[in-house]
């Protein structure tokens, strides 16, 4: 019997607790709503923000692609001439290395 009673109030309760439902939601349904639109507030200035510096980026990029591209035909020949002298130092300063003379008394 007690069983019995226990399950009777248990959907007695259920059915009041449905009853009550959009009572006891509302309220949380408005603090819902408002923390929704405080959050789109707060990541669309965010999201405007990023857009600005990316757009900042990529205009500073495409300035620094427009002088290298101006000033290649006097880089190509300098680069040329630069790695052409550090392959020659470096093919030098590996043959004074492995040659070495050994001096005995």
């Amino acid at each position: 019997m007690k069983t019995f009673l226990t399950v009777l109030l248990g959907i007695l309760v259920a059915i009041v607790a449905l009853k009550l439902l959009p009572i006891l939601l509302a309220p949380v349904f408005v603090v819902g709503l408002g923390v929704l639109i405080l959050a789109g507030l707060l990541l669309g200035g965010a999201a405007a923000v990023l857009g600005v510096g990316l757009t900042v980026v990529l205009a500073v990029l495409s300035v620094a692609l427009l002088v290298v591209a101006a000033l290649s035909p006097i880089l190509v020949p300098v680069l040329m001439i630069l790695g052409l002298v550090a392959l020659i130092r470096r093919s030098s300063s590996n043959k004074s290395t492995t040659t070495h003379a050994t001096v005995t008394n």
